[in-house]
């Protein structure tokens, strides 16, 4: 292997670290960002839920994360807009996930 094609593997080498490092402050900041705006929601629910209301919402997101994540969005934009005069109790938030969630149809098969 010549000087010339030992320089060029190493500077291909070089740049590709260069690349994956770029790649993985990139990445850190992304999940950094992602923090910070979880934490963020978590601040404004703490101020916006009662206790029973939060922990509801605490077992709805075992269950069905993509649906509580979708349930803390719309608390946090009314929240941010304003219409929103009291704290939430467990009773409303239950009566708000009613109204979203929607109905099953119930299929009954008889036989003649």
């Amino acid at each position: 292997m010549g000087d010339d094609e030992l320089a060029d593997l190493r500077r291909r080498r070089l740049e590709q670290l260069q690349r994956q490092s770029l790649d993985q402050q990139s990445m850190e900041e992304q999940l950094q960002r992602q923090k910070q705006a979880e934490a963020q929601i978590h601040q404004v629910l703490l101020q916006i839920l009662e206790p029973e209301a939060r922990e509801r919402l605490a077992n709805i997101k075992l269950t069905k994360p993509e649906f509580a994540r979708a349930i803390e969005q719309q608390l946090v934009a009314l929240a941010q807009s304003g219409r929103l005069k009291q704290k939430i109790s467990d009773a409303q938030l239950k009566e708000l996930l009613r109204q979203l969630v929607p109905e099953k149809k119930e299929w009954n098969i008889r036989r003649m």
